[in-house]
């Protein structure tokens, strides 16, 4: 791991340091990470009605977005996704479901899901993204077969109380620590372009440090009308660059992973950010906006120097 400290970190982002920042998160990029570029897929599983007040997302009961409402999609989607992500190429596939926790039935229905993709998709590996989670549920959802948990800390902790009230950031590190627990692989990451100062930024990648999570989702804000967030604004290429270069300095060897905002970027932009430090991608639909086409990124990573095509993680 780079023995790197915060104010170092800091430091970096000032302007005039903008070239040394990306150069070294280049060459810890070539030094620690795999050279080959991972993909993974999603199916919204469960869509808007969200009791929670999150200040960026469009599927919250609290904003009027329009967004598509609807309840749990049944095993057969889910099967009907595990296959189509296979064909395109994912390592694996991603339950996600708004609201704050699941019920018990809730946790049947996934856990029945997840048996049907295992046996439609043998050599597929299994995510979910299923809100707060406790460790009676992730018991079960492991028995069922599911091998990574998604839950991002979203901010730096610092800012998430001026972002959603209705749980914190406490909450979230309470279903990752349990699910590290419990022996899963862990998704974590967040949305940059919040509002976050360069201390925030900081911040929020060393308590990503801290949480050693084998994926970091990197999503850039897409304002979405009738949010608070919605008049913030595309947030600018260049510091997007740099977020992800800080991001690398701080987790040298943990895949960085194009998320939400990427169909707002270039190519010359997203080509900047696999220099910098990305080297993962979820493609195909994401939750309420679109997402990377695979072979647009499959290109791209491929111009950088990485391996693409399925690997068994099953």
């Amino acid at each position: 791991m780079e023995n790197i400290d915060r104010g170092e970190v800091l430091a970096l982002l000032k302007p005039e340091r903008r070239q040394e920042l990306r150069e070294r998160a280049h060459e810890t990029t070539a030094r620690c990470v795999e050279k080959r570029f991972d993909f993974c897929s999603i199916i919204n599983a469960r869509s808007g009605r969200c009791s929670e007040n999150c200040k960026w997302c469009a599927q919250s009961a609290h904003w009027k977005t329009g967004c598509e409402t609807y309840g749990w999609v049944g095993t057969d989607a889910c099967v009907k996704a595990a296959n189509e992500a296979a064909a395109n190429g994912a390592d694996r596939i991603g339950i996600v479901t708004s609201g704050r926790c699941l019920s018990h039935e809730d946790v049947d229905n996934v856990c029945i899901a997840l048996k049907a993709m295992r046996a439609a998709v043998p050599d597929i590996g299994l995510c979910a993204s299923l809100g707060l989670l406790s460790e009676e549920d992730l018991k079960k959802l492991k028995a069922a077969g599911l091998q990574r948990v998604h839950c991002n800390l979203e901010t730096a902790p610092s800012l998430f109380p001026s972002l959603c009230t209705t749980h914190t950031a406490a909450d979230k590190l309470a279903t990752l620590h349990a699910a590290k627990k419990l022996g899963f692989q862990i998704c974590c990451g967040g949305i940059i372009g919040m509002g976050e100062t360069d201390e925030q930024l900081v911040e929020f990648a060393f308590a990503l440090r801290e949480i050693a999570p084998d994926s970091i989702p990197v999503n850039v804000l897409h304002p979405i009308e009738g949010t608070p967030l919605g008049d913030r604004g595309v947030l600018d290429p260049e510091r997007v660059v740099d977020s992800v270069a800080i991001l690398r300095l701080v987790n040298p060897s943990t895949p960085l992973r194009f998320a939400g905002g990427r169909r707002d970027m270039t190519d010359e932009t997203a080509a900047k950010c696999i220099y910098v430090g990305m080297s993962a991608g979820i493609a195909g639909p994401l939750l309420t906006t679109p997402g990377a086409d695979f072979d647009d990124d499959r290109d791209l990573a491929i111009r950088a120097g990485y391996a693409v095509g399925r690997k068994r993680v099953g």
